[in-house]
């Protein structure tokens, strides 16, 4: 069994990144810049917002970080969404997810210029996407390729079985893994899904992303399967030193010796999707600077 660790791939990412980010600023003599909005104060998303600006200041990306109160308006977020997008010296906007009840996501993805959207949730984007245009794609579901790719996993012909349809992971990993250059056979299944056992069961790569630790057992995993567990939840565990630990969508414990690779939760595809970010930041900003 092949311990997919998504750290080493993001390692290696990231160093390109800061090759790239040299580039750029001796060819335009400025530092592509990051924006990211947080509102209110959710524990992970600050520790995320904490990740992305460690990242951006090892890679050379110069970022900007703007903390609204949870009980900011809709349009407080949409007004500092307008200026960052008239902002020329910004090259990548995101705003963490998830937002308070009172501001709607929809909205505010779809203000985030599609140029400028480096998490690759504004419409246009989406759209491009499925039809297979080179945009901005979304950071998890395109770290999930790199490390198929970096540890030679070909998906081409291959029966791939998606669980979970959101529009953060479920959708855009499917599109991505349609497209002609992956040719992968794709089944997704969700909540509704009849059987589920028996078609999870029978995929040659299972990818699962529904939020629920240990969900999937040995007796779910075909024999020889490559899994992609993009599921990471915090569960209490007195016995550890945290008082927590991070736990996967599978039971990793049960499914490790039947299968030929899977990604650890931690380690695995989480440190991929601030490596894409960043990627997703440098591809704005060369492509702002080209198109000027």
């Amino acid at each position: 069994m092949d311990l997919l660790l998504g750290t080493t791939v993001a390692k290696s990412i990231k160093e390109e990144c800061k090759t790239q980010a040299k580039d750029f600023f001796e060819k335009y003599n400025r530092l592509p810049q990051l924006a990211v909005i947080l509102v209110g104060e959710n524990p992970s998303s600050q520790s995320y917002v904490q990740g992305k600006r460690k990242a951006c200041d090892f890679i050379g990306i110069k970022h900007k970080d703007i903390f609204l109160p949870d009980t900011a308006s809709e349009e407080e977020v949409l007004s500092t969404i307008d200026k960052l997008n008239d902002d020329a010296a910004i090259d990548g906007i995101l705003v963490q997810l998830p937002l308070p009840p009172q501001i709607n996501e929809m909205k505010v993805t779809s203000r985030i210029l599609p140029e400028k959207d480096v998490d690759g949730f504004n419409p246009v984007n989406v759209g491009s996407l499925l039809l297979g245009e080179d945009v901005l794609s979304p950071c998890t579901p395109t770290g999930v390729l790199k490390i198929l790719d970096y540890y030679n996993i070909k998906v081409d012909g291959k029966n791939v079985c998606m669980v979970g349809r959101s529009n953060l992971v479920g959708k855009p990993m499917s599109t991505l893994l349609l497209q002609k250059n992956r040719n992968a056979t794709i089944t997704i299944c969700h909540t509704h899904t009849k059987n589920l056992k028996e078609i999870t069961s029978k995929a040659d790569i299972l990818i699962v992303a529904i939020g629920v630790p240990g969900f999937f057992k040995a007796d779910m995993v075909k024999e020889g399967a490559v899994v992609i567990d993009v599921g990471i939840t915090r569960v209490l565990d007195p016995l550890s030193k945290k008082g927590y630990l991070w736990k996967g969508d599978v039971d990793f414990d049960s499914v490790k010796d039947k299968v030929s690779a899977i990604t650890p939760v931690p380690r695995g595809v989480g440190p991929m999707t601030i490596a894409m970010l960043m990627s997703n930041t440098l591809k704005a900003a060369f492509r702002r600077e080209e198109k000027k």
